[in-house]
């Protein structure tokens, strides 16, 4: 069994953020951790002040979260964005947890966040890689290789020129390429 030392020593060297509020959905505690990556003090923090950190694009849905969580005793987990003390905002997934008093009754809560810009980013850029993956895959032109026809969204096959003016990308016009022309000649029988 943990004695308190050992209790509160893992509390505030955790890598984890921590912080604890009452039933008044007041925050009362924030580990050194918390306190460190926010750059300011427990006093700042205390009540409602950790919320001046939150990012205002994210402060509503995050203030929605907690508040409805609170009312309905529930557990709940949220991503915002926390300003860090070099004034940089940062990801956070945060979960918090009711904890008990000793006759059962809910006596706050109890939560943990943890920075995870890193994972944030990249998934972003994967989906931003998959965006424009789509586009590019959506601008090639699916063309029979033995009869030219090309294939609509709908997948009927169709005449080049029908295709054109379905998609109104103008109109065609027809000529001979100098390959082409090239070929003919030499396939064209010589008279005498």
């Amino acid at each position: 069994m943990l004695t308190f030392n050992e209790y509160a020593t893992l509390v505030e060297q955790s890598p984890l953020l921590i912080w604890r509020a009452g039933t008044d959905k007041l925050c009362n505690y924030f580990n050194s951790r918390w306190l460190e990556f926010t750059g300011r003090t427990l006093g700042q923090e205390r009540g409602n002040g950790w919320a001046e950190g939150v990012h205002p694009d994210d402060f509503a849905g995050c203030l929605a979260t907690y508040v409805q969580s609170f009312d309905r005793r529930v557990i709940f987990e949220m991503v915002y964005r926390l300003r860090r003390r070099d004034g940089a905002y940062r990801w956070i997934f945060d979960r918090g947890v009711p904890y008990f008093a000793p006759d059962g009754a809910v006596a706050g809560y109890i939560g943990s966040g943890i920075d995870v810009t890193e994972k944030k980013e990249a998934e972003e850029a994967l989906h931003r890689a998959r965006q424009d993956e789509i586009a590019r895959l959506k601008r090639l032109l699916p063309v029979c290789a033995w009869c030219r026809k090309i294939r609509s969204d709908d997948g009927y096959w169709t005449e080049l020129e029908g295709y054109v003016a379905s998609e109104h990308l103008g109109r065609v016009t027809h000529s001979i390429c100098q390959d082409c022309l090239d070929k003919m000649e030499r396939e064209q029988p010589r008279g005498g």
